[in-house]
């Protein structure tokens, strides 16, 4: 056992193989539709060896690619964190990161094992902090006199002001906190660059497969979709059993997708210029204006759309099982939709932020194994970073590959990202830095 002195109380964690692991800490509470507010200090011992439960959610659109996290009680009361340290680190010794997980902010959690980070610090001797924060019509529903929306981007924001008060007990240098993230995870870091009292809380960013093409959601937009939501529900939202909630949210994505489920953007999202986030303008100001000091690493995968648009969807799968152009034509789509989605936007925002004075650093993951129908798929960056021995044995994306070839393979990325948390820059002469204009990427694993 591990057992660490902080601010907000004593925390008794789990110690194994050359890290310490504190799971299931709150960083703060929030009333339905509310803004999070501090927690108490504890009195006594608090066992951080147990999972939290997750926030309320639907399973997953891409379980069937990524598999499935290991099953863990759901609550509105979700706002917990993860902190895995080096064992015996000295107190603000060590370099942060924290993750922000994806989910197109409908599923996931810090708590899932998926994110178990042991060898990620083990080889690098970072301090990794997995957030969970609210998702769906609880993070980001938008509905005049219910929510102002983008609630769980204020989770993010509070679980980021702990890390700043509390991370030099667990080992950790609060001056030297990366806040990374993937999917919606890395779209949320993409808002916080533009949002100043967040800013002030960390000093670098990853951003792992954002999807820049969606954007922000207007206030048009985020109210058009609460209208919808709050019509499948037909019940008081702030009364109404979380059950019947996820309901109302799972009709509303399907209509929000469409009968062919061609629309594959989150139905709920940050909103422009409400709460936190500033307007557009106001927003990409704030980003230029700390850009000057900011290193960043910014990539997608080769293939993203191949998760989204594979042989289960109703319509994409039709057409691939046409004889003769099936193929060639669904593969034509999905690398529009990659390009549209993902990497037109990924570049753009690559020149803006190296045009400002950030030191930005592009990646693309291409597949891990030729036999693998996802190929270089959305989501295939992750197990590169948090594969632990079998943790990630069900994902179907990573057949036939062995665990031990998934953590070979993960090799490079681990220590690319340690290096980069703990300095700022990547050593590697071969990985330069991004010039506007350019479209020089490292090809990653």
């Amino acid at each position: 056992m591990e057992t660490v002195m902080a601010p907000s109380g004593r925390w008794r964690g789990a110690a194994r193989a050359g890290v310490a692991v504190f799971r299931g800490i709150p960083y703060a509470r929030a009333e339905r539709f509310r803004a999070p507010e501090p927690v108490a200090v504890f009195e006594g011992v608090y066992d951080a060896t147990r999972r939290y439960a997750i926030a309320p959610q639907l399973p997953g659109r891409l379980e069937c690619v990524i598999g499935r996290a290991g099953s863990l009680a759901q609550s509105e009361d979700c706002l917990a964190l993860t902190v895995t340290m080096p064992a015996g680190a000295e107190p603000g010794s060590c370099p942060v990161l924290v993750w922000l997980h994806g989910g197109a902010y409908l599923a996931g959690s810090g708590q899932w094992n998926l994110y178990d980070a042991d060898r990620l610090v083990c080889e690098t001797g970072v301090v990794v902090v997995s957030v969970s924060y609210r998702l769906g019509v609880l993070g980001y529903l938008r509905a005049p006199g219910i929510s102002a929306g983008n609630l769980g981007l204020c989770d993010q924001i509070a679980a980021l002001r702990w890390v700043r008060e509390h991370i030099a007990e667990f080992g950790g240098d609060p001056q030297r906190v990366t806040v990374a993230g993937q999917s919606a995870g890395a779209h949320s870091v993409v808002a916080l660059l533009g949002i100043e009292p967040a800013r002030r809380l960390f000093a670098q960013a990853i951003v792992q497969s954002a999807p820049f093409g969606i954007g922000f959601q207007s206030h048009r937009q985020a109210e058009r979709v609460g209208k919808m939501f709050l019509a499948e529900l037909g019940a008081d939202p702030l009364t109404a059993p979380v059950a019947e909630l996820l309901a109302a949210q799972g009709r509303t994505a399907r209509r929000m997708a469409g009968p062919a489920a061609l629309n594959s953007a989150p139905p709920f999202l940050p909103v422009a210029d409400a709460g936190p986030l500033p307007g557009e303008h106001t927003w990409r100001q704030a980003v230029r204006d700390t850009a000057a000091d900011l290193p960043v690493v910014l990539g997608c995968t080769a293939e993203e759309a191949r998760a989204f648009y594979d042989n289960t969807h109703p319509v994409f799968g039709r057409v691939r099982r046409l004889p003769l152009a099936g193929v060639r034509l669904t593969s034509a789509a999905q690398r529009l939709i990659t390009r549209k989605a993902f990497e037109d936007g990924m570049f753009r925002f690559a020149d803006e932020l190296a045009d400002a004075g950030a030191a930005v650093y592009c990646y693309r993951v291409g597949q891990l194994h030729p036999a693998n129908p996802y190929g270089a798929c959305h989501c295939i960056d992750l197990p590169l970073l948090f594969a632990d021995g079998d943790t990630w044995h069900a994902a179907p994306m990573l057949l036939p590959l062995t665990a031990a070839d998934v953590d070979a393979l993960g090799v490079r990325t681990r220590r690319y990202w340690g290096e980069f948390a703990r300095t700022g820059q990547i050593a590697d002469t071969d990985w330069t830095p991004h010039r506007p204009g350019s479209r020089f990427v490292r090809q990653l694993p």
